[in-house]
């Protein structure tokens, strides 16, 4: 989070306020998965090539699912910026393959993208639909253990995409509130402490909840 958040001031800097609206944002929300298929290969061979594994997500259970955003208004309608996703993914009523005590990305299935927007201010009253999506990298906690094996940690892992359709509703000149659908996807091969790979592909859907400050 510490990281996202120096990026985005590297990114944007302070002068960026004279010139265009910048906008912080806060948010949490409902975040799912979908079922993905988990490889494991050890040393080029396979070891584990048929497991099919169903998410969920456990937004509110600790760590909680969350994002942060900063997003810089080129014009009135079009924006481009940094978004940081914690994402979550458990096995599903914690069913876990064969032989295996721990498979998940809880601390998490992290997103950082570069984003771009479109939105139409003032719209329908005082709110104003936006939309909007972008690539960048997947960085999760990865976390499995597999009789001696047990790989605990944070790996940078492959690409990553995201999409966003919601609103926002301003409080007053500088805070508003938004809602939002937020899709990601992310393809990770992340390495095991045996020297094998662990590679599968998560797509998770969220329903958000942000607040946001502008200067």
């Amino acid at each position: 989070m510490t990281r996202a958040l120096a990026l985005s001031f590297l990114v944007f800097g302070l002068p960026a306020a004279a010139t265009a609206e910048v906008e912080l944002s806060f948010y949490g929300g409902l975040q799912s998965a979908q079922p993905s298929d988990v490889s494991i290969r050890n040393d080029d061979e396979i070891a584990d090539d048929d497991l099919s594994i169903d998410w969920e997500g456990r937004s509110t259970t600790a760590p909680p699912y969350y994002g942060l955003r900063a997003t810089k208004w080129q014009s009135p309608t079009f924006g481009y910026g940094l978004d940081f996703a914690h994402n979550k993914v458990y096995p599903k009523d914690d069913e876990l393959p064969a032989g295996y005590d721990v498979l998940e990305f809880t601390d998490g299935l992290n997103t950082l993208t570069v984003n771009a927007y479109r939105r139409w201010n003032a719209a329908f009253g005082e709110v104003s639909p936006y939309v909007g999506g972008g690539v960048g990298l997947s960085v999760p906690h990865v976390e499995v253990t597999n009789g001696d094996s047990e790989t605990f940690g944070y790996q940078l892992t492959g690409p990553a995409a995201t999409w966003i359709a919601g609103a926002s509703v301003p409080i007053n000149d500088q805070w508003s509130v938004f809602g939002e659908y937020k899709g990601t996807y992310s393809a990770n091969t992340a390495d095991l402490d045996t020297g094998g790979t662990l590679e599968t592909d998560i797509v998770t859907n969220a329903v958000n909840l942000g607040v946001s400050f502008n200067f």
